[in-house]
């Protein structure tokens, strides 16, 4: 927890994250600013919520590096719900956008009540990647109209693509595009360079010097411009019954985008660093973030990519960056607003462009390539389904072929008849060792897979298998448990099944190496008591040795 390192906080980790704190600052004033334009509110709400959110999560958060605060997703979709309910009604809306944060960040303390956290481990490598690429190219789309001047409209990529398309006719301003993509190509050569120089920093402050001096703004690049910057109205809104109506159903889908947005970013992040996150305490982060939101007056939040890049780039450490950016937040409210009026917009959406395509991993797309095909193709799945679907629909749908691709992997996996082979230790895959010495009469089966619904039936067939084409006839059929760490009744049923198979046919089903916990399913099932306790055994030494003292008491005959 983020509390833990401010207490024992390294003083070696203090230049970069002051660095990073001061360029964060720099790039996220505006940024939250539109943001908080984009959500439908006033654009002073958003400076207040960033500066309640950063603190908090630095409190709370596992990750080093996040950024949490207002978001292009979570603010657009604010606008989709509350616009139809609250359009041109001032105050009504701001109180509705406070709901919703509230009850985000109740969906959120409630899934770390319950300990849900392991929903993050559905998301896999491959999805993290496409995810990552996909949220890159969206956010370079959301920046054209900065870059370029070429107005875009649209809430998802192919519509903002579809309608620059149809809009660069009317003209590309080459004064802001030169600002943009000289920001972008800047940072791209001299942040590898100089990775220790505040390199972000200076191509921002110059790039608005450059508009002050050479009067810039008079050709056609744009600005923050002024803007007022009261203190924020403190405390919780009032909520009524018609107001949860409304807004449970869409705060629960604000939720899960906002939380797919944290663990996924957060989990890249970390994996750079060989840090970890925790999935579950990343719940009590995102909802004690949106409760500061709504004690403020603003709006549902989530982590920002871009903004956790330039921290991450910059040398940020620590959250101790996200109390400086704070820190710096307030001074800068307070004090510098005229200076914050001269930002240029242009130069913030080529941050954002750069920062954009350092999340692009080409590398780890080709590593996937050459590991997996299958691999390669999830990851670029979810990158599709990102921009055919925008972030929470392909997300989702990655998940799906994700867990589709698992279960196709579970439902037929890796059976063996097992031998020993000479000079080798152990019992092992005959396939692997066709040499390796079978006790005549005696068919040691392993079946390396938990044993439930989606595999029940590829194991009946495994084991009637190895029992009916053994080299010699099989007398008793030894089922090596060792691999099944996790059972449904439906796969105990396929046990039960085939103990019938093995009776009708004469041959003694035995059990070895049965876990504590599945013996419990197995006697609670009843098929352990059936099969015989004692005919479930310890090791494989003491089930071949039961076995050659029964076969000895047991001699097979002509007609055998």
């Amino acid at each position: 927890m983020g509390i833990h390192r401010l207490l024992h906080y390294d003083r070696r980790d203090l230049r970069g994250d002051l660095l990073a704190g001061v360029t964060v600052t720099a790039y996220l004033i505006p940024q939250v600013m539109a943001y908080s334009t984009l959500a439908g509110l006033a654009p002073q709400t958003g400076l207040w919520i960033i500066v309640v959110s950063m603190v908090v999560y630095a409190i709370v958060g596992t990750s080093r590096v996040l950024s949490v605060g207002p978001e292009s997703t979570t603010a657009l979709l604010t606008a989709a719900v509350l616009a139809p309910l609250a359009w041109g009604d001032t105050a009504r809306y701001a109180t509705l956008a406070a709901i919703l944060a509230l009850l985000v960040g109740g969906y959120a303390l409630l899934a770390w009540v319950f300990r849900l956290g392991f929903i993050g481990d559905l998301l896999s490598k491959p999805v993290l990647t496409g995810y990552m690429a996909g949220v890159a190219i969206i956010m370079i789309a959301s920046q054209l109209t900065k870059v370029t001047g070429v107005e875009t409209a649209g809430d998802s990529f192919l519509a903002i693509a579809r309608s620059f398309v149809g809009n660069i006719g009317d003209g590309v301003s080459w004064i802001t595009l030169a600002i943009g993509l000289g920001v972008a190509v800047l940072l791209l050569v001299f942040t590898p360079r100089f990775p220790k120089a505040p390199v972000p920093l200076i191509v921002m402050l110059g790039a608005t010097v450059a508009v002050a001096v050479f009067g810039l703004a008079d050709r056609g690049a744009l600005t923050v411009g002024d803007f007022d910057a009261g203190l924020p109205t403190v405390g919780f809104p009032s909520l009524t019954s018609a107001d949860l109506s409304l807004l449970l159903l869409p705060a629960l889908g604000i939720f899960v985008v906002g939380y797919a947005d944290n663990i996924l970013t957060a989990r890249v992040f970390a994996a750079r660093h060989g840090d970890r996150v925790h999935n579950n305490g990343e719940f009590l982060a995102m909802g004690a973030a949106n409760l500061g939101s709504a004690a403020v007056s603003g709006f549902p939040v989530s982590s920002s990519a871009s903004r956790t890049v330039i921290a991450d780039s910059t040398g940020a450490r620590t959250q101790l960056y996200s109390i400086v950016s704070a820190v710096l937040v307030v001074a800068s409210v307070l004090a510098f607003s005229s200076l914050i009026a001269m930002f240029p917009l242009a130069a913030l959406g080529g941050l954002v462009v750069y920062a954009a395509i350092r999340l692009i991993d080409l590398n780890e797309f080709r590593r996937l390539l050459h590991f997996r095909r299958r691999e390669f193709l999830l990851a670029v799945f979810a990158l599709v389904a990102v921009l055919a679907f925008d972030i929470l629909y392909g997300v989702i749908a990655a998940v799906a072929l994700s867990v589709i691709e698992l279960l196709t992997r579970v439902a037929r996996p890796h059976a063996a008849v097992l031998g020993q082979p000479d000079g080798v230790a152990g019992w092992h895959d005959i396939d692997d060792y066709p040499q390796a010495r079978q006790t005549p009469g005696l068919v040691v089966f392993r079946y390396d897979s938990p044993l439930f619904f989606a595999n029940a039936e590829n194991f009946i067939e495994a084991a009637r298998a190895a029992a009916d084409t053994a080299t010699t006839p099989a007398r008793w059929l030894l089922i090596n448990m060792e691999g099944v760490t996790e059972v449904d009744i439906t796969g105990l049923d396929a046990l039960e099944e085939v103990r019938g198979h093995c009776e009708r046919h004469g041959i003694v089903l035995a059990l070895v190496r049965v876990k504590s916990e599945l013996l419990q399913e197995l006697q609670r099932h009843g098929v352990a008591g059936r099969i015989g306790g004692e005919r479930i055994y310890p090791t494989l030494p003491t089930a071949v040795a039961a076995f050659t003292q029964w076969a000895q008491a047991n001699p097979t005959t002509p007609s055998d």
